[in-house]
């Protein structure tokens, strides 16, 4: 066990981080735990925010990862709204905004991501938001619960995920929605022309207009209020409020004004990190948004910016902390809810990774499984209101076995069954 003198501190007040501060008590270890985040809230889980807390469905206190008192009962050190300006690994000190100094024998940054910024003109305006931050989500719920009352209308940039919750929960409101997408489809980055379109069909069904194709070049406004969004195809779209929701961008400023090694950012970014989370300085840790693994499963560096990544690799970058070791190697996992749809997502497939999309099920009554393959393998799988099947798709794809189409599309086939004869994990990225 780590020396009961020793300092571990976690800069990011997130869900990695509240959980990486969780697993190391768990673990054993009892020298100073310092947790350091720039929001006043105490840690929380950002799901919510664009799903039930943001639908008026849960209660604020539901969305943090515990309870206040929990964090001294374990002799968390807490410093919330506090940011860090600098990390110095030569003498192992961060440095706050308030010029404290504090020393670390082991450091985790797990500082997430920020949403991407519209360069446009009328960014400025009082009804152009983002949403990351349970600030963002409190402030966007009285919006939409207005524009719903009012007959108000949203623009949303992106059809992103974060787009179409947002879409969904603002049609409940009773709010009009029209999203501006430069893609063909709603979410084609994450899923293809072809599931795509089964999302911009649910979402035309219950009144979201889609303007595909084009992008917002400026929004107009009067007396500091937003009054439409532009595009570059020269139309008009009459707006109350304006939602950027065209991605995020890890948090990596920190780690490069210390020297650490950043990943490239053709491939997303991030903090590059090792297997087990360890970035190029021995005694500094990533994990999270903002960590970019050498994942040995798919034999490539990934970055995930999903609420998974976050619950468990908190924990793994803790464990390693304490001298474990640790291989991060899950599947890549994630979820949405949108009106009567609930889906879940695992694996990895990028456009370009897949020559193959197979459905079993019955994709126009929205229950389905969608599967990527790539040369007959699964790269990842879909559950559209199907459940408890999470498992046995990671197991396909972990496994790299080859089911066939004909077999992975038949409902009558069990899906445990297309895992007969498999011979144990490969690397999804090398050879059979």
């Amino acid at each position: 066990m780590v020396d009961a003198d020793q300092t571990f501190v976690i800069v990011g007040g997130g869900l990695a981080g509240a959980k990486a501060a969780e697993t190391l008590r768990s673990e054993g270890f009892n020298g100073r735990v310092i947790l350091i985040g720039d929001e006043g809230d105490h840690p929380y889980e950002r799901p919510p925010l664009s799903k039930g807390y943001l639908q008026g469905k849960e209660e604020r206190d539901s969305v943090f990862v515990h309870e206040p008192a929990w964090y001294a009962q374990n002799d968390i050190e807490l410093h919330l709204g506090q940011t860090v300006v600098a990390v110095d690994p030569a003498v192992k000190n961060v440095r706050l905004g308030d010029g404290t100094v504090v020393h670390y024998d082991k450091l985790l940054l797990v500082t997430g991501a920020e949403p991407r910024r519209m360069d446009i003109p009328g960014t400025e305006l009082a009804g152009v938001h983002h949403l990351r931050r349970l600030a963002h989500a409190e402030r966007l719920k009285g919006v939409l619960a207005s524009l719903g009352r009012d007959n108000g209308h949203i623009v949303i940039a992106g059809a992103g995920w974060i787009g179409l919750e947002v879409a969904a929960a603002a049609r409940e409101y009773g709010a009009e929605v029209t999203v501006v997408e430069p893609e063909a489809t709603p979410l084609h980055a994450v899923l293809g022309p072809e599931i795509g379109q089964i999302f911009a069909d649910l979402h035309a069904e219950h009144g979201v207009r889609f303007h595909f194709g084009t992008r917002l070049t400026a929004i107009t406004g009067q007396d500091g209020m937003v009054l439409a969004a532009l595009t570059d195809d020269g139309d008009e779209h009459p707006a109350h409020d304006v939602l950027a929701a065209i991605g995020a961008a890890p948090r990596t400023s920190l780690a490069e004004s210390a020297g650490i090694e950043l990943a490239d950012r053709s491939q997303g970014g991030g903090i590059a990190v090792d297997a087990s989370l360890r970035t190029s300085d021995p005694d500094i840790y990533a994990a999270g948004d903002v960590a970019a693994v050498q994942h040995p499963l798919f034999g490539t560096r990934l970055r995930v910016e999903h609420w998974a990544n976050a619950l468990n690799g908190g924990p793994a970058a803790a464990r390693a902390m304490l001298g474990q070791e640790v291989t991060y190697d899950r599947v890549p996992y994630f979820f949405s809810d949108q009106y009567d749809v609930g889906l879940e997502y695992s694996g990895w497939a990028p456009p370009g990774s897949y020559d193959q999309v197979v459905i079993r099920g019955d994709a126009g009554k929205r229950q389905f499984i969608a599967f990527w393959l790539k040369d007959g393998r699964v790269l990842a799988g879909m559950n559209v209101n199907v459940w408890d099947v999470t498992e046995t798709i990671q197991a396909l794809i972990r496994t790299g076995v080859r089911p066939g189409a004909e077999r992975l599309s038949d409902p009558s086939v069990a899906l445990t069954a297309l895992l007969e004869g498999r011979t144990g994990d490969v690397s999804v990225g090398g050879s059979p």
